[in-house]
């Protein structure tokens, strides 16, 4: 049994590229009213950057001219002893994310609870403690999740986040749904950067321990997909627009992913200037060329109908506004499209 039923529906990544929370609002409920996702602003702030945006209180941490690193020359005992005594204690304060770090956050629970709106579901997002690992720097510009200590850290202190953020949004909804954000997962098998898959998984299954609710992981770029669907997610989020081949290569784990109630995002529309060129009709097609190829390959095109969800490709913070409010609605065209054609 599914935690829940996707019915072809949409949601979005996170980011916009707005300054105004209220209008960024404004512009996730016009195309995501059923499943919401409160809006990033990274253009908004620094603080809003998807690594700043999740280290408050990191043990360490140094924000200076628009950078973040760990300074491991100074004494970092007191601050680790705070971090484990929140986790055990499961001390959600801890792992709080102030108003500056996520206007947005803020602007998407009042403005919901405002307006009475009952969505079917609502959705969060933290980053992942691999990307976090790999972005975040000491201050010798070492990725802090080569010190055992601190990537051990780094997973209980996103697992703070992810809750505390659940928590925020089941005010809103009792149905939440937290993505873990894994761009950085791109990187797995290179020689470049030396990780292994046991310590891949112990990483994302702690920060997924902390989510009660509906748990996905989002990654932009291709990867050993296998890896995320032996994980305990529930949905697992692709960049199906440029990598639906890929994960067709493992059409025995997504079968079994399905068959213990997972569900695919289908990141079809690009989030980029491709979009431009794309139409509704353009992208049913490529939707449909993505899910026979795992048809192809003995997963029953029922089964994948059924457990599908529809998503831009990846965040549009980076992007010209009009270029992400053209990502967003045809994510939203072809939600419809698509249901139109098989459920309605």
């Amino acid at each position: 049994m599914r935690k829940f039923e996707p019915k072809l529906l949409t949601t979005h990544v996170g980011s916009v590229p707005l300054v105004n929370p209220e209008e960024a609002c404004d512009l996730v409920l016009e195309n995501f009213p059923k499943i919401p996702a409160w809006p990033q602003l990274p253009k908004r702030s620094f603080l809003e950057n998807m690594y700043v945006q999740f280290s408050e209180r990191f043990p360490g941490r140094v924000l200076e001219e628009e950078r973040i690193y760990v300074d491991r020359s100074q004494d970092l005992d007191p601050g680790l002893e705070q971090l484990y005594v929140a986790y055990l204690e499961n001390d959600l304060e801890y792992g709080a994310t102030s108003p500056d770090y996520a206007a947005g956050l803020v602007a998407f629970v009042r403005r919901l609870m405002s307006l009475g709106h009952k969505p079917i579901a609502v959705k969060g997002q933290v980053t992942g403690p691999i990307s976090w690992g790999l972005s975040v720097v000491d201050q010798e510009r070492r990725p802090v999740l080569y010190d055992d200590v601190l990537a051990d850290a780094v997973a209980k202190h996103l697992r703070l986040k992810a809750a505390w953020q659940e928590r925020e949004l089941r005010k809103i909804c009792p149905t939440t749904i937290i993505f873990v954000d894994e761009p950085y997962m791109s990187s797995f098998g290179s020689a470049l950067v030396p990780l292994s898959r046991d310590k891949v998984i112990t990483l994302l299954e702690e920060v997924l321990a902390g989510i009660q609710g509906i748990k996905g992981v989002h990654c932009c770029a291709n990867t050993d997909w296998s890896i995320l669907l032996e994980t305990s997610i529930d949905i697992l989020n692709l960049d199906a627009y440029a990598y639906a081949e890929n994960l067709a290569l493992y059409p025995d784990k997504v079968r079994a992913f399905l068959e213990r109630g997972g569900i695919i995002a289908w990141g079809i529309v690009p989030a980029g200037e491709e979009v431009h060129k794309e139409t509704r009709e353009s992208l049913l097609e490529k939707l449909h060329e993505a899910i026979g190829l795992l048809v192809k390959r003995g997963v029953p095109f029922e089964e994948i109908i059924e457990a599908s969800l529809i998503t831009p490709s990846c965040g549009t913070g980076s992007l010209p506004v009009e270029t992400a409010k053209r990502t967003l609605s045809l994510t939203a065209e072809v939600s419809k499209a698509m249901r139109e054609r098989y459920l309605e």
